[in-house]
């Protein structure tokens, strides 16, 4: 039988700042804002950016007052691990409905690349430090209880650049620029999971994990007392499906079980239905 394994450790078990959370209990007059990172593969073992702040703008090109600055614990992020699909999870919260017109990505002086050789060089980053790296948004309206996911689609081949007066006797801090190719993929998030466990009496805790990704995020909700339930705003992908019972098997009644259903498809703008799930 498989352990019992309750949220909080399911949640806490990957890196803070990579799991997603609930969606299932959004505030009032909020939308679900994601942002997600994710790298077009270059000739280096290894380019690691300083992000210290994201901030999105909310009024017209040019009003200073517009830009807010998202929930976001700065670090340094290895885009050379986002490729082939994987994307690192940055931001996720509950954020005013309405429209976004750009995001700002400040980078601190840290960033640096490992190149084929295995040498460290210091990327010298002429106006992110200063007024960030700003990208348009085209059409990006956030709706009420509703998910919206900006993808941040790094291009390392044409985001870092060699000095043409570099030499191999130059400091080595001296030899690559960066100066960012940020493709910004937005779109609203769409896909459900849905089903009904028997018996409905084991009130069972519902954890939807999408494990198509490096770091797994996870969902989560409860079954009601018919045994339904329900999780919306989920990103397309393979999901891992896991249930446990809440409470205790009556006398005398087969026992309640853990149960894990796999390989479960989300694709956007579409309701997976999981059926009847039995939990004995």
């Amino acid at each position: 039988m498989t352990v019992f394994r309750p949220l909080a450790y399911a949640l806490l078990s990957a890196p803070l700042w990579l799991a997603a959370c609930s969606n299932d209990n959004k505030s009032a007059g909020n939308a679900n804002l994601e942002v997600r990172l994710m790298d077009a593969p270059g000739d280096f073992r290894s380019v690691v950016l300083d992000v210290r702040q994201i901030e999105v703008h909310t009024l017209d090109e040019g009003n200073p007052d517009g830009w807010q600055t998202l929930p976001f614990q700065a670090q340094a992020i290895n885009v050379m691990e986002y490729v082939n699909g994987r994307s690192a999870l940055l931001v996720d919260t509950d954020f005013a409905a309405g429209d976004l017109k750009e995001i700002r990505l400040m980078l601190g002086p840290d960033s640096y690349v490992i190149g084929r050789d295995g040498q460290r060089y210091d990327l010298k980053t002429p106006s992110g430090q200063t007024s960030g790296v700003k990208l348009k948004l085209d059409k990006a309206t956030l709706r009420n209880r509703e998910t919206y996911q900006l993808l941040l689609d790094f291009d390392v081949a044409k985001s870092i650049v060699e000095r043409g007066n570099w030499n191999s006797n130059n400091d080595k801090k001296e030899r690559y620029l960066l100066k960012p190719v940020v493709r910004v993929v937005a779109q609203d998030i769409k896909g459900s999971l849905r089903g009904t466990v028997v018996p409905a009496a084991s009130l069972p805790q519902v954890l939807a994990i999408r494990s198509s990704i490096t770091v797994p995020d996870t969902f989560s909700t409860t079954a009601d007392a018919s045994g339904a339930f329900q999780l919306y705003a989920l990103p397309s992908g393979t999901y891992r499906v896991e249930l446990y019972p809440t409470t205790s098997t009556p006398t005398g009644q087969p026992t309640y079980k853990n149960k894990t259903v796999s390989g479960v498809a989300v694709l956007n703008d579409q309701s997976t239905n999981l059926g009847q799930i039995s939990l004995n």
